[in-house]
């Protein structure tokens, strides 16, 4: 069986056997990669501490028929100590790795990793809010899997905003005369929020108020939570009010 090498973030681990871990990673060029780790849980493992989430490493891998094995591991950004650390931070980053797990489990697209690994080190060097930079990774990482939050145009009617009623399941803005009673209503900030976070506006989205930020908070885990079709487990853990 042949080796190849990829860079790679780590995703998550599980315990095999006695000493063995399985890491499940996502990596630059393979997208998800599941491989046997052995020896790891030893004491004086060289690279076990390299095989934590959220580590982005260069790892070179035996290839096997159902699970690959790992066999040589270089540092590539080692951003688990300071991530671990905060748990604010903690929390967050492993509300995006899930996310990255759930959207790269049937196939992947070669954008999710270098977005994976740009908002884990956003993350570790206190660049932006973390509950801005969590929504803006989701929102993105959606609209890389084909879905795009539509927040300028009406997407019943096409006519052109600005509109504040959202509808998760017809994925963004509806006019008030097609809005199906119910509808929440958001600020206009919150709005423009979204906007900024999916294109990575950070002038606009380090400006905005709390009340945006949460408002906004709910709209992106309801509109993830439709489209994976299943909730992102680590956002229970996340104070998304605060």
């Amino acid at each position: 069986m042949p080796s190849y090498r990829d860079e790679v973030v780590v995703l998550r681990t599980h315990k095999l056997g006695e000493a063995d871990r399985i890491i499940t990673m996502l990596g630059k060029s393979r997208g998800k990669i599941r491989a046997v780790a052995k020896g790891v849980r030893k004491t004086g493992s060289r690279i076990g501490s390299r095989l934590e989430p959220f580590m982005v490493a260069d790892v070179q891998f035996y290839e096997g028929r159902n699970l690959d094995t790992v066999q040589q591991v270089e540092t590539v950004a080692s951003l688990t100590s300071v991530i671990v650390a905060d748990y604010p931070m903690y929390t967050t980053a492993s509300a995006m790795v899930e996310t990255a797990d759930k959207l790269t489990d049937h196939g992947h697209t070669n954008g999710h990793f270098p977005l994976l690994v740009g908002g884990l080190k956003a993350l570790a060097s206190h660049a932006h809010d973390p509950s801005l930079i969590l929504d803006s990774y989701i929102l993105r990482a959606l609209a890389m899997a084909g879905w795009t939050p539509e927040l300028d145009a009406c997407v019943v009617t096409g006519d052109t905003g600005p509109h504040t009623a959202f509808v998760i399941s017809a994925g963004g803005v509806v006019s008030d005369a097609v809005a199906p009673p119910g509808t929440p209503h958001l600020r206009p900030e919150t709005v423009e929020l979204l906007g900024a976070l999916l294109v990575g506006n950070w002038t606009f989205a380090d400006a905005t108020t709390e009340v945006a930020r949460v408002e906004a908070r709910g709209i992106v885990a309801a509109y993830a939570q439709f489209h994976l079709e299943r909730s992102i487990r680590s956002l229970g853990h996340i104070d998304r009010m605060g």
